[in-house]
């Protein structure tokens, strides 16, 4: 018996959204960086993009906005890449679970200038890549652990954990780095830690650090605990100089879980 005009129309129309469906969400046997760019008042942005694998991701992957440092500045949108989580990510390609964003900021710019670039790269890829708004995390190193900081500032209802890499809240050679809306306080670290204390934060710095000093997120750590931080961790790593993001990044397993734990 053929079936009534009714339901074969319906199921015409299922048969068609679900191939819509396929066709806007590609199946990806390994993750791979893709090119994007952003027009933000006026000016257009380059950035990268991670996109995992569908079998690592999901249907909705987390997200991961990361900041680089001062060296990676400028805008041939390679290389914010290189350095810190981009390599951990290359090695990984075919079972890197996240959505990474990699924005580049302007050549002599800071991160507390562009935020605004950064928040609508990271829009702009949490949208065509499905990503789940609930499971967003921030880390950057140097340059970008100050904006990691900074950023969570800003928008702490956005992030789900933040992992800071040798920053800190003010470098007293470097003004312009300074994270926004602490000037003339008392106590930065105590005014931060209040406003953040909710959201799980894993510090990383090089005891040997010479260029960030390792003081910095010993006392933005010890701020969130007296504020009651319900999951702040602090890893120092005796023999790193400056560069601690390749032992945070590469040679510390347990974060990878704990981060991808974390949900608003």
């Amino acid at each position: 018996m053929p079936l009534p005009r009714k339901i074969l129309v319906a199921l015409s129309l299922a048969f068609l959204c679900l191939l819509a469906a396929c066709m806007s969400a590609p199946q990806r046997s390994v993750g791979e960086f893709v090119e994007r760019s952003v027009d933000v008042d006026g000016s257009t942005y380059r950035y990268q993009v991670f996109v995992p694998s569908s079998a690592a991701g999901g249907k909705r992957p987390p997200v991961i906005l990361f900041l680089h440092g001062s060296g990676e500045r400028g805008s041939d949108n390679h290389k914010q890449v290189d350095v810190g989580i981009g390599g951990y990510v290359r090695a990984h390609l075919s079972d890197f679970p996240a959505i990474v964003v990699f924005p580049q900021a302007p050549e002599n710019m800071e991160w507390n200038q562009v935020a605004d670039m950064a928040f609508a790269q990271l829009d702009a890829a949490t949208r065509e890549f499905n990503g789940d708004p609930d499971r967003t995390y921030l880390t950057g190193l140097s340059m970008g652990g100050y904006g990691t900081w900074d950023y969570a500032l800003r928008s702490p209802q956005r992030f789900a954990a933040l992992v800071p890499i040798c920053g800190g809240l003010t470098h007293p050679e470097r003004p312009s780095m300074n994270v926004q809306g602490i000037a003339g306080l008392a106590d930065p670290y105590a005014a931060v830690a209040a406003k953040l204390h909710e959201i799980p934060v894993w510090i990383f710095h090089g005891a040997k650090d010479d260029t960030v000093p390792p003081e910095f997120s010993r006392r933005m750590d010890a701020a969130l605990k007296a504020a009651g931080a319900k999951d702040a961790r602090h890893t120092e790593f005796p023999d790193a100089s400056h560069n601690s993001w390749d032992p945070a990044y590469q040679e510390t397993p347990a974060l990878w879980p704990w981060l991808f734990a974390q949900r608003k």
